[in-house]
């Protein structure tokens, strides 16, 4: 891939397993997450949910720009990504299949090259795509003095 443009998320600890996600660089607000492992109601969504939240959003969002691109009117989309969680080889659970429905406002005949767009919308769909094909993640710890305690995966 020729394209780089690298951006960050810093993610820090607010109580047991309650998180405040930060959009470095943004001005969008910081949100809270919960690993949902306390006790009492959710401060915020799980990492799975925010997944299928990605993977949702980025794909209406494509939808509606293939729309707008030849010239239709829309009107509401809505998606329902629903996500259903298994074992892998080793007992651990995964997100096994995430599902998504998504629904025009409008009949089929409304819109132009309908056929056309729904075959091409989902290639360009970043976090889907990249999700499907699978994501090289490395994971680096360091100690508070900035000491490497473990790496995995490519650098």
């Amino acid at each position: 891939m020729s394209e780089s443009q690298p951006f960050s998320v810093t993610v820090q600890q607010e109580s047991d397993y309650v998180f405040r996600v930060i959009f470095d660089e943004t001005t969008a607000p910081d949100l809270i997450t919960d690993a949902m492992l306390s006790p009492g109601p959710a401060a915020g969504p799980n990492p799975t949910r925010m997944l299928a939240a990605a993977v949702g959003n980025c794909l209406i969002a494509s939808l509606l720009f293939a729309l707008q691109k030849f010239k239709n009117q829309p009107g509401p989309l809505t998606l329902k990504a629903m996500v259903e969680m298994g074992r892998n080889e080793q007992g651990r659970l995964r997100v096994a299949h995430i599902h998504t429905d998504i629904r025009l406002a409008g009949r089929a005949g409304q819109y132009q090259h309908l056929e056309r767009l729904l075959e091409q919308f989902e290639d360009f769909c970043v976090v889907t795509q990249s999700v499907r094909d699978g994501v090289e993640i490395s994971v680096d710890v360091h100690d508070a003095d900035g000491v490497l305690l473990h790496h995995s995966g490519q650098n």
